[in-house]
């Protein structure tokens, strides 16, 4: 069931990127929405493949799942932050982004980490 989400999230994702890449271009160029576009394109393929690396037996379930969770919310937080300062001159809250990014980062090393759990006998 979970898998099934998670790449739901992922083209609500992609989706939401190609928006803000257009608001980016055309209804508030240099407000960091670019950016925030750039955030959610990247991870939400990654979260596609991850899925896929599950089902396929690549990836350590549990720990794949958890970074998968942790590409969803960090590209959420970061882009969230981002689209907030743009249209309401406001943050989400403080540190979002950072947060967002640093969850990011974990994610990616999770991800890394389920990959490497499969190796052991």
């Amino acid at each position: 069931m979970a898998l099934p989400i998670l790449i739901a999230l992922a083209g609500l994702m992609g989706a939401a990127g190609v928006v803000l890449a257009a608001a980016g271009a055309h209804a508030r160029p240099g407000a960091g929405l670019d950016t925030a576009s750039q955030m959610l394109l990247f991870h939400a393929p990654a979260v596609v493949a991850v899925a896929a690396a599950i089902v396929q037996g690549l990836l350590a379930r549990p720990i794949a799942l958890a970074a998968a969770v942790g590409l969803v919310c960090g590209a959420a937080l970061f882009a969230g932050d981002l689209v907030l300062r743009a249209y309401a001159g406001t943050r989400l809250f403080p540190m979002a982004a950072p947060t967002g990014g640093t969850i990011l980062i974990l994610s990616w090393i999770a991800l890394a980490a389920a990959a490497l759990a499969t190796l052991r006998p």
